[in-house]
């Protein structure tokens, strides 16, 4: 099975903590941690990249969530802030090993790519990225100037933490997810750090969410501005989907609300005292 094999590959050089994989969206996040270094993170990524390469093929792609690549998007995020000079260090060095050895195209995002976010390149799909490439609109910053054609390109980049969160919604009407979507996302006049789409997913409109500044803007916050804005419409929310893992903050946050607790934080909670 291919979502296996490249998790393997991954977990080479690293501790592989969770994969999450959708058929709707067509998409596995893996989510791993570095144990023996920065060099060997870089040499898990590489293989899981060069693994994916191998066993997708994005003329087969028939998922609706936006993408360019079959390893799409690369993130090193460092859990301390003090870490980011680190994890960008990290990132260009997995970028020229993808671009150099892999033969990949790699278009770098974040904090090692002017703030830009992966949206600014997903936009239209790979076909539409070649094009702004062929008019000199973009250039890989390593790898060739020409997409694979099974394969694509890469995203790689260096981050802070996000959470993707996804709402499920009580009808197939998806312009109801749509037009929730651009209210709370942060282009739309919404939340800030929170990016947003509505999506048609196996048989239901689903609104996904991705919270890129976790210290200025809530999950569950977010979640309850969807939940009613779905009432007004008339519909009701089924049920919320975490897409991989989420700091302990956010959750805890989303747990000091209805118990009232305005001092709940890590260090009131028994496993990371213990941890710690």
């Amino acid at each position: 099975m291919a979502i296996a094999a490249v998790g393997q590959a991954f977990s080479q050089r690293a501790r592989l903590l969770d994969i999450h994989s959708d058929s709707d969206h067509h998409r596995s996040v893996f989510t791993l941690a570095g144990i023996d270094g920065d060099h060997a993170l870089a040499e898990s990524l590489v293989a899981g990249i060069a693994r994916a390469r191998e066993l997708v093929d994005l003329r087969r792609h028939e998922g609706v969530h936006p993408r360019v690549g079959a390893a799409d998007v690369v993130p090193l995020v460092p859990l301390l802030p003090s870490d980011m000079a680190r994890a960008c260090a990290a990132a260009l060095a997995v970028g020229a090993r993808v671009g150099e050895e892999l033969g990949l195209p790699v278009f770098l995002y974040g904090e090692v790519g002017d703030g830009r976010r992966p949206a600014f390149f997903r936009r239209g799909g790979p076909e539409a990225l070649q094009a702004r490439v062929d008019a000199g609109e973009l250039a890989p910053d390593f790898g060739p100037p020409r997409l694979d054609p099974s394969a694509g390109a890469v995203l790689v980049g260096a981050r802070a933490p996000l959470v993707a969160f996804n709402v499920d919604l009580a009808t197939v009407d998806v312009e109801v997810a749509r037009a929730i979507a651009a209210v709370v996302r942060e282009s739309g006049g919404g939340f800030v750090g929170v990016q947003a789409l509505g999506l048609a997913v196996g048989g239901r409109a689903q609104v996904s969410i991705n919270l890129l500044d976790t210290n200025r803007t809530a999950l569950h916050e977010v979640v309850e501005r969807v939940t009613e804005e779905a009432r007004q419409r008339g519909v009701e929310v089924l049920r919320g989907e975490l897409v991989g893992l989420m700091p302990a903050s956010v959750a805890i946050a989303a747990a000091a609300r209805p118990l009232a607790l305005l001092d709940l934080d890590e260090s009131r909670i028994l496993e990371l005292r213990l941890s710690g």
